[in-house]
């Protein structure tokens, strides 16, 4: 594919896309009930029912019965950590090869076009961002993912939080299913602000943030507690009335969604006419400029209320360069003595 038939590239071949990053439809003025129809496929096809189909096979296959589940124990703690470590080896590892290792559409629809490999540094364990990301994602995140998967399957088994059946709360746990995504947003949001504040970034977040040019394998490379803080999201399942199997999808939603933002292509080419979008732009440019872009792309459009919101555009530029203006001079006032 062309790549520049949907985007442009700067003197250092870093590609950016031609349409601007939008909020979701129903948030736009003035309200366009045919554009919310035409966004909804996209909406759920295909990450969201990725989730829940990966949702549905951890539940019908991985998981033990409920009277394991009702006693905490190594022996099942450690087979999901396998399996969730396994399937992101998978999952994350197979766009790693073919869009990193192999290259297979080199840099077209790639927002920087350097590849981390070509870029040593003395951040990262043996001054390789790969290997740093790689041991941060299966030594640190998913066994604190599991942590999250293993107590929440442990809450629901014993009965301490309200299990709906389907049969019975089909309808609320269909909204509740398609509002999960929104959930992440919030609980994201929040969180991700909250661990940019100097003294938590310095400690916590500049972990994640040493990867300036994501890859897959950045995508779960944080530090303990953001990892934990992060996919806690699926306890918001412990107080809304809920089902285990939409908890799942809630955490998988994290988990395997991470990659998106980390892609680091706005398109993946699966044959010469077709590509997936990647949905990734968003958070590229909180990689790129750190304090745009807290949430998501818009589903809660949180950043866009608070003034954070950059969708890529020359105007969203200067507007994050006057906020750095004024935050600069906010920061100088401060430090002349009285």
């Amino acid at each position: 594919m062309d790549d520049l038939q949907f985007g442009t590239r700067d003197k250092r071949g870093n590609w950016s896309p031609n349409e601007a990053l939008d909020v979701a439809p129903f948030w736009r003025k003035p309200f366009s009930l045919p554009k919310v129809v035409a966004w909804i496929p996209g909406y759920l096809w295909p990450w969201n029912a990725f989730h829940m189909a990966t949702a549905l096979l951890w539940w019908f296959f991985v998981v033990p019965d409920v009277e394991v589940l009702k006693t905490l124990s190594w022996g099942w703690a450690l087979w999901l950590y396998t399996v969730n470590a396994a399937a992101i080896f998978v999952f994350y590892g197979a766009i790693e090869l073919f869009w990193y290792v192999k290259k297979k559409q080199g840099t077209r629809f790639k927002y920087n076009h350097k590849f981390p490999a070509e870029s040593p540094s003395d951040v990262f364990w043996f001054k390789s961002q790969n290997i740093d990301n790689f041991l941060r994602s299966f030594f640190i995140s998913i066994p604190l993912w599991t942590l999250v998967q293993v107590l929440i399957l442990w809450c629901f088994a014993n009965g301490f939080v309200p299990w709906l059946s389907w049969s019975d709360n089909w309808l609320w746990l269909v909204v509740l299913t398609l509002i999960s995504p929104a959930i992440h947003e919030v609980h994201f949001f929040c969180i991700h602000r909250l661990i940019h504040v100097p003294v938590l970034y310095k400690w916590i977040h500049s972990v994640h943030h040493n990867s300036i040019n994501p890859s897959p394998w950045s995508s779960l490379s944080m530090h303990p507690v953001e990892a934990f803080l992060y996919h806690a999201v699926a306890f918001w399942h412990l107080i809304i009335p809920s089902n285990p199997i939409v908890a799942l999808f809630q955490l998988h939603g994290a988990g395997f969604g991470a990659v998106n933002g980390h892609i680091g292509f706005d398109k993946l080419e699966l044959t010469e006419d077709t590509a997936l979008d990647s949905h990734a732009y968003a958070h590229y440019l909180h990689h790129k400029y750190f304090e745009v872009n807290y949430g998501g792309d818009g589903l809660i459009p949180l950043d866009k209320w608070f003034g954070y919101w950059h969708d890529g555009t020359k105007a969203a530029d200067e507007r994050m360069k006057e906020r750095f203006r004024k935050k600069k001079e906010r920061m100088n006032a401060k430090a002349v003595p009285n």
